[in-house]
Parts: structure tokens; C-alpha cells; sequence
């Protein structure tokens, strides 16, 4: 399985909302290192780490994939199986 299709399978609901926060956390860190006003070292820092954090951990968590609904998926041939990813 390639890179492209983790990408795109179903991934386990924990790691859906892990993948969440690390948005949040990334998009947080984006604005405080995009502020117009003059921000404390520390602060920028901060940010920096929080949208390293926030996309580290929305990558890995895209690409983790529930094995369970990979397996029925490799069962049964396309079309036949019809039901939505939860």
C-alpha cells in the first residue's frame, strides 16, 4: 500500500479527532506567528513549536489506517460492498 492510498482509506475515529486538534493546534500557531503586533520571543517561539506540532501530527494521523475495514474492503470486490466509511 502506497502513501496515496493510506492517504485516502478509512482512518480510526481517534485519530480523526487527533488529526482535529493538531489542525488547531497548527492554525493557532499560524496566527500568532502571522500577528501584526510586535510578540514577546518567546510567544513566536511558541507558535513555531505549536504549528510544528499541529502538522506532525495531522500527517501521521491521515495516513493511520483502520486494518479492520481494509480487510473487509479486500474481501469482497468493488461495487459489491456499498456501505459508507464511518
Amino acid at each position: 500500500m502506497n502513501l496515496i492510498d493510506r492517504a485516502k482509506s478509512p482512518t480510526p475515529k481517534f485519530f480523526k479527532v487527533l488529526r482535529n486538534i493538531g489542525i488547531a493546534l497548527a492554525t493557532a500557531g499560524g496566527a500568532i506567528l502571522a500577528s501584526p503586533v510586535a510578540l514577546p520571543v518567546v510567544v513566536v517561539t511558541i507558535g513555531g513549536y505549536l504549528v510544528t506540532a499541529g502538522a506532525v501530527a495531522t500527517a501521521v494521523s491521515q495516513v493511520t489506517t483502520d486494518n479492520d475495514v481494509m480487510k473487509t474492503l479486500e474481501k469482497f470486490p468493488k461495487g459489491i460492498l456499498n456501505e459508507p466509511y464511518k
